[in-house]
């Protein structure tokens, strides 16, 4: 497949697919196109996020059944009351090797992936977001930074608000 771009300035003036109605797949979009098509956005708190949370680990488990998983744990702004964040359910596991292959098969899109961490998005369309959209990090035993992340803030709130002003004055940036 060849994909043709009109540039004037080094910006890409004509899409030819989007003449004809043709999609360009996320795979093979710049790294500009996705940010016009997945904007950061913040929003308050949705009490409905640790339902979706454990609606989507319900999912998982589903089809990760076959695989001793350590845990399956609710990550990110998502899991800390009161603070704004993306709109984003993250999700960790922890067991690498099978999982990675079966999220794939499962429609999870790898979006990067190191020799011990993997990072999974789900709900990302050519349209933009899907209703609901979730981050799956897949990380080897021990690698639990971002737990260490949303225990701190949950014991600690008042700095927890502190992240929630910091991210909300550079978001507007």
């Amino acid at each position: 497949m060849f994909i043709i771009q009109i540039r004037i300035n080094n910006k890409v003036i004509i899409r030819p697919w989007e003449r004809i109605g043709m999609k360009k797949k996320l795979l093979e979009m710049t790294k500009e196109e996705l940010r016009r098509l997945f904007p950061i956005f913040l929003v308050p708190h949705k009490k409905e996020w640790r339902d979706v949370f454990a609606e989507e680990k319900g999912v998982l488990t589903s089809f990760l059944k076959d695989i001793k998983l350590l845990r399956i744990e609710h990550i990110g702004s998502t899991a800390i009351p009161d603070i704004y964040a993306k709109d984003i359910v993250y999700v960790e596991e922890k067991d690498f090797v099978r999982a990675e292959s079966i999220l794939k098969e499962n429609g999870y899109i790898l979006m990067y992936q190191k020799e011990t961490t993997a990072a999974f998005n789900k709900g990302y369309t050519e349209d933009g977001f899907a209703e609901k959209v979730f981050h799956v990090h897949l990380r080897t035993r021990g690698d639990i930074d971002e737990l260490y992340f949303r225990d701190y803030f949950l014991e600690f709130l008042d700095v927890a608000k502190e992240y929630e002003s910091l991210k909300l004055k550079l978001w507007k940036q």
